[in-house]
């Protein structure tokens, strides 16, 4: 099947409203384009130079939270959740009330990311591992009454009030057993040689038009970006996130996508997702290479002005890479002081430019590592 040529799917009656029934993905895939070759080059090479860059970053795993909470922050915020990404470091008792429910889709987010890197060391991407990833996704958040872990048995839409005046309505549930087995065969069909960088284009494209859940889709098909390319070994490390690239212009995203069912125009959503890949690498590591030099300037700092609590400087900034928001109990406990030294501690942190008061509170204060969490919402 020439990419050019792909017929996306056609429109079948329901009861008072069509639904798209999409076509099949498993098959063999080629291509005439030019545009696809030279694209796929460069987004390779992108994605190349992000996971040599990894593995020469001592202490990479210091920094994949931060990565893993942008992406959580700004997947959900595709879906309208207003969480900031400082405010998603926040403990839920700092969270302004009328703001947890969005926090704690975001907290989801993160937990069902997480979940499924891991579950990957024993299962493989699956019906089984998706559901089990969606019920992390939607426990205790809006949408949680909506079958989570389990694929729909009614009809869904999208845009629009009701089915009558939807933008889009996926399939019928009767065709979700089809379709996904289908889905599942393509990610792990080795018997056609299709570069895993256009695989996950297709792959996100037709996760997206089966829309198999009552709600959540959307994040889960941003997670699988992600997952499908740590399976596969084209990504170390889980440090590249595409939600930021088609957040950047949300009407485009979702444009592309709807032109492959309308004008079968899948070699677009192929151009235009490796275009994001291609960036969304560069822009991380230009992130790490910024992270390395603040985190070298500011251990200098910390070795020639701390005197003799350089020990405990060194492990606080340590613990900062990791969670750059802290208040003086938590200070305490990781630096292994009393009080009273670990609010002279964090004084000198403010002193000296590294942190700086965020809460405004007189009591239980909250400290920012604000120049550390700078280098990642500068992409925001």
């Amino acid at each position: 099947m020439l990419i050019e040529d792909f017929i996306s799917g056609n429109y079948q009656k329901g009861i008072e409203y069509q639904f798209f029934v999409p076509n099949t993905i498993n098959r063999e895939w080629n291509w005439q384009s030019i545009s696809i070759n030279k694209q796929l080059e460069k987004a390779s090479l992108a994605l190349g130079q992000l996971n040599s860059y990894a593995k020469l970053v001592p202490n990479i795993d210091l920094f994949i939270h931060l990565h893993i909470t942008k992406e959580a922050v700004v997947s959900s915020r595709i879906e309208g959740t207003q969480t900031h990404f400082d405010e998603a470091l926040l403990n839920k008792e700092f969270v302004n009330p009328d703001r947890r429910d969005d926090w704690q889709e975001v907290q989801n987010y993160t937990l069902a990311l997480n979940f499924a890197i891991e579950k990957l060391k024993e299962l493989p991407i699956s019906s089984r591992l998706i559901l089990q990833t969606h019920q992390t996704l939607m426990k205790g958040v809006r949408g949680e009454r909506k079958t989570p872990g389990a694929y729909r048995k009614s009809q869904n839409w999208i845009g629009g009030a009701s089915l009558v005046d939807a933008v889009f309505i996926p399939p019928h549930y009767d065709f979700l057993h089809s379709l996904m087995s289908d889905f599942e065969q393509f990610l792990h069909n080795d018997q056609f040689e299709l570069p895993v960088l256009i695989k996950a284009a297709i792959m996100h494209y037709q996760f997206e038009t089966i829309h198999p859940f009552l709600d959540g889709n959307g994040r889960m098909g941003r997670l699988l970006i992600p997952l499908f390319l740590i399976e596969k070994g084209v990504l170390s490390k889980p440090l590249l996130y595409l939600s930021h690239f088609f957040e950047s212009n949300k009407s485009v995203y979702y444009d592309n996508l709807t032109r492959v069912r309308t004008h079968n125009d899948l070699l677009h959503w192929v151009l235009y997702f490796l275009v994001g890949i291609e960036q969304t690498a560069n822009n991380s590591v230009q992130t790490l290479e910024r992270i390395l030099n603040l985190k070298l300037e500011n251990e200098n700092l910390i070795q020639t002005r701390f005197g003799r609590r350089v020990n405990s400087g060194l492990q606080l900034h340590q613990h900062l890479l990791k969670k750059p928001l802290v208040n003086i109990s938590e200070v305490k406990e990781v630096c292994n002081l009393s009080n009273k030294s670990a609010g002279d501690l964090v004084q000198i942190f403010i002193e000296n430019g590294i942190l700086k008061e965020f809460s405004g509170n007189i009591r239980n204060r909250i400290y920012l590592y604000k120049s550390y969490l700078d280098l990642f919402e500068n992409d925001l």
